[in-house]
């Protein structure tokens, strides 16, 4: 008999994991009540395809009125664990949990989790790349892929899985994977600037202490690998007994190491080379960090050598990470519309050793663009031209004015097609234009898929 059975539940939050949670309760003869914020369409027609009477929707302002009677709360990420009615609940004896650490319960099969302000998706696609080489069945969930908490009564001891966890999973979360990739950690999500949003994280410690639950909670007999170069990612090591794997750069004597464009990894008593820069179709040394990450989760997990390089040699990137768009009039364009921090942006610039253009800008994040004005003035950085667009604009052209940036600057773009055509008048042959905005995407566009799938279009229609 399920835990859950004869228990009511309430199901947070009706985003794409709240609806997986939905699929999976409805398996487990209890009663459920659904609420969220929003009231859309695509939420009506989910309330009239589940409505019966043992699962009830409520949606609107006053959506938490309704779970106060609830056993368990099941909570969305987008969900604020400060919210005071999920904190009264708790006061009440009632069970407040996620449908992540529901997911850890539940599976059988070992986790292999990876977390960091940037490079998770891409990170933890490679080493289920890596891991579909050597094993029959490998899950990819958490905040790429889809949802698994549905499908965990499907998944054995013989499978994997790879979770790449966010900030907001990993704040609820009481338990650790077997295998926990810690990747650089900055800051993100430390301002609710998105108008659409319910959590946030109230200070940088707050953020790093729910990314630290990645390892908190690990055993003897499991793994870490951290990112050495990376002070708050290396100060994870003290808070698990697990063994510790360490990548770096230039640093030889790491588990795993990049050094002039190429990837490096101890297999036993040897140093074997993973990849060059020339092998791999994602561009930057920050993506070689990657590949380093991963090789030493996938080897963790049993996968070869060999397996490892094929993955490697095979793996095309993710969307809207420096996504190749296309060439044209000897121009070529990259969508790098995930980029919404000034990190990645100076990552990009480091990827190319083309002239470039950039485009820059959108809604707040508390961002410091000193740094990132710096990098683009720098002449080694052939930065021709910037674009600035969005909320952002006067802060970002004061950091290029500061550092005395030399190269053309162009504002006051209202939508992508201006944005697009602004950019390349001002690319001669042989430049690269390049969509990293350092930036969230709410002033003009719904989120950063969006930013990125009209860039892509507008880059389609030059002619």
């Amino acid at each position: 008999m399920s835990k859950f059975s004869g228990k009511k539940i309430a199901i947070v939050g009706l985003s794409v994991e709240g609806r997986d949670a939905l699929e999976y309760f409805c398996k487990q003869d209890c009663t459920l009540i659904c609420v969220d914020r929003q009231s859309s369409e695509q939420l009506q027609e989910l309330a009239n395809a589940y409505s019966n009477d043992s699962t009830n929707f409520f949606f609107g302002s006053d959506y938490l009125e309704h779970i106060t009677n609830a056993d368990i709360i099941v909570c969305s990420p987008g969900i604020s664990p400060r919210t005071p009615e999920l904190i009264h609940a708790k006061e009440q004896g009632r069970e407040v949990t996620s449908a992540t650490q529901l997911f850890f319960e539940v599976c059988k099969a070992p986790i292999i989790g990876v977390t960091g302000t940037k490079g998770k998706g891409t990170t933890s696609t490679l080493i289920y790349e890596m891991l579909k080489k050597k094993y029959t069945n490998v899950f990819l969930g958490g905040n790429v892929g889809k949802p698994l908490l549905s499908k965990v009564d499907t998944i054995t001891t013989n499978d994997w899985v790879v979770l790449e966890l966010s900030s907001f999973q990993l704040e609820q979360l009481q338990m650790s994977p077997h295998i926990a990739v810690v990747l650089r950690i900055t800051q993100d999500h430390l301002a609710n600037f998105d108008k659409n949003a319910t959590n946030f994280h109230p200070t940088r410690e707050a953020y790093v202490e729910a990314k630290s639950h990645i390892v908190r909670y690990q055993k003897s007999g499991d793994i870490a690998i951290v990112n050495d170069d990376d002070e708050t990612a290396k100060s994870f090591s003290q808070y698990t007994p697990a063994t510790i794997l360490r990548f770096n750069r230039y640093q030889t004597a790491a588990d795993c190491y990049v050094d002039h464009h190429a990837v490096f990894v101890h297999v036993q008593d040897e140093i074997k080379q993973v990849c060059t820069k020339e092998d791999i179709h994602v561009r930057g040394d920050h993506n070689l960090e990657n590949i380093a990450a991963a090789t030493l989760a996938a080897l963790s997990a049993g996968v070869s050598y060999e397996e490892i390089v094929s993955a490697v040699k095979d793996f095309q990137g993710l969307e809207h990470r420096l996504e190749f768009v296309r060439s044209i009039h000897d121009v070529s364009y990259y969508n790098d519309s995930f980029s919404t921090i000034p990190e990645t942006t100076i990552a990009a610039i480091e990827s190319f050793d083309e002239p470039k253009i950039l485009i820059l800008g959108g809604s707040e994040k508390m961002s410091d663009f000193a740094e990132m004005g710096r990098k683009i003035t720098d002449p080694s950085s052939q930065v021709t031209g910037v674009v600035v667009i969005g909320q952002m604009t006067k802060r970002i052209i004061t950091a290029l004015h500061d550092a005395s940036y030399k190269g053309k600057i162009m504002s006051g773009c209202v939508n992508m097609h201006e944005i697009v055509k602004k950019a390349s008048l001002m690319a001669a042959p042989g430049t690269v234009v390049i969509l990293t905005p350092a930036c969230a995407s709410f002033d003009m566009f719904n989120n950063y898929k969006e930013r990125g799938e009209l860039f892509k279009h507008e880059v389609q229609s030059l002619s």
